[in-house]
């Protein structure tokens, strides 16, 4: 990949600068890895549309079940040393799919990599072990809905991933009650709820069934327990 030129530039809440230059996949990798890029916010490629979303995280029914759905799964996929349990700010790109995002949470297999479905692409310097994005179709994706991102995360996203190749998708919503926690398993042409037996759902990729617990904490905020079952 080269240089970018940027011809032009739209500036979002006078924060963030997008070259318009970056309208193909393969310029935005570019501009993505480069230090020009915007360090916060969420800024993703999809099916050739820049979406930007610099709204602040919500603190509970984000950042908060975030961190108990990537604990929990790390902790799983340590212990069984089954692959790469990494969370937001980590690039996934898939060419066939235009697809280049910062999911929530994403695990990506050994055998996912051991068979060329997914690598890791190592940084520009080429310095060993480091590398900036993880290319083809991971195993699993998490997003949590937030409320800037409904139709993004609910209807784009799943379309976008499938396309991708991704196994499975799970899709939380924690701003109002009931907290939704739905795992969607790949079907022939879109996603599909794998549905609840006795309370919880079944994720083939982690061999495990889950339920998602909320309650209310001292804070004003609601904490939550993923379950394993």
């Amino acid at each position: 990949m080269g240089r970018i030129d940027v011809v032009a530039t739209v500036i979002f809440e006078d924060r963030v600068e997008v070259p318009l230059g970056s309208v193909r996949l393969e310029d935005f990798r570019i501009w993505a890895a480069s230090p020009a890029f915007p360090r916060s916010g969420r800024i993703d490629y999809v099916s050739g549309t820049i979406e930007v979303d610099m709204s602040p995280e919500d603190i509970f029914c984000h950042g908060v079940l975030k961190a108990e759905v990537a604990a929990v799964l790390q902790r799983r996929v340590k212990k069984q040393a089954t692959g790469l349990l990494l969370i937001d700010s980590t690039r996934v790109v898939c060419p066939r799919a235009e697809l280049s995002v910062e999911p929530d949470v994403v695990f990506v297999s050994r055998e996912a990599i051991d068979r060329g479905l997914a690598r890791l692409v190592p940084k520009v310097s080429g310095e060993p072990g480091r590398f900036v994005e993880i290319e083809g179709a991971p195993d699993l994706i998490v997003e949590i809905v937030s409320d800037t991102s409904v139709v993004k995360d609910t209807q784009r996203l799943p379309v976008a991933y499938h396309a991708a190749g991704v196994r499975e998708l799970w899709l939380l919503d924690a701003r109002r009650a009931p907290v939704s926690f739905v795992i969607h398993r790949r079907g022939e042409t879109a996603f599909e709820p794998v549905g609840e037996e006795r309370g919880a759902q079944r994720s083939a990729v982690m061999g495990c069934s889950y339920r998602l617990e909320s309650r209310a904490n001292d804070f004003g905020g609601l904490d939550f327990d993923l379950v394993e079952v």
